[in-house]
């Protein structure tokens, strides 16, 4: 069963940096694309960025394109997710999932191994 852990959340000002990590077991993860969405109360989950399976594709969103990257270690069965320049409304949890296929659209109810996210808090 897909099951992915999420790491490396915390209180940071605007202008700094964080790196999520994205942990996974039960499965052959290396065959999966893994993509970070983030969401804060009330709102829609939102797709952040995705990296598929060979690393040779790498997607963001609008929003984080510039600022933050992501990457993969398919020997440790880790993602990760550096975050720069940080803004305020870059608050949310962030949680990690995965996708058999193709990693766009990120569409959250494409992806599964959902975690329990890890908060990421930008004050300014």
């Amino acid at each position: 069963q897909v099951q992915l852990v999420e790491s490396g959340g915390g209180n940071v000002q605007a202008g700094g940096s964080l790196r999520l990590s994205c942990g996974a077991s039960g499965y052959v993860y290396r065959r999966y694309c893994i993509a970070w969405f983030r969401q804060t109360p009330g709102k829609m989950r939102e797709g952040v960025a995705a990296i598929s399976p060979d690393e040779g594709s790498v997607d963001f969103a609008p929003s984080v394109k510039g600022r933050f990257d992501i990457s993969r270690d398919n020997a440790k069965n880790m993602v990760y997710l550096q975050m720069n320049s940080l803004k305020p409304d870059d608050t949310a949890m962030y949680y990690c999932a995965a996708t058999y296929g193709l990693c766009l659209p990120l569409n959250p109810d494409s992806y599964t191994g959902w975690g329990q996210g890890t908060q990421v808090t930008v004050s300014s």
